[in-house]
């Protein structure tokens, strides 16, 4: 299955002397949907179960990704924004590891 989307990045801006705050920049990339599987977690204490996707992405990387995928905070797929757990290094891609739901800082 191919992929095309947004992946967010976290990138430290001053926004008043002294203050820096996460800011998120999405870039778009091209990939393969590697694996494609979703999972309910048990929640326990909650009233509504957790849904986790086990994704692994494999996108073809520019330099910008290449230089900054310890900042990727998430992946846009299906709709929706799902954090990025693991990046990992197989050039000239990148292969990221999906998990649950990002409900972090966005554009």
């Amino acid at each position: 299955m191919k992929y095309y989307g947004l992946i967010g990045f976290a990138e430290y801006q001053e926004t008043t002397p002294g203050v820096w705050e996460e800011v998120i920049a999405t870039h778009p990339y091209y990939g393969d949907v590697l694996i494609n599987i979703r999972r309910y977690e048990p929640s326990g204490e909650k009233l509504h179960d957790d849904l986790t996707i086990n994704n692994r992405i494999s996108i073809v990387a520019d330099a910008y990704a290449f230089q900054n995928f310890h900042n990727m905070k998430y992946i846009e797929w299906q709709g929706a924004k799902w954090k990025i757990r693991t990046v990992t290094d197989a050039r000239p891609r990148l292969i990221l590891e999906v998990g649950g739901v990002y409900n972090g800082p966005q554009t």
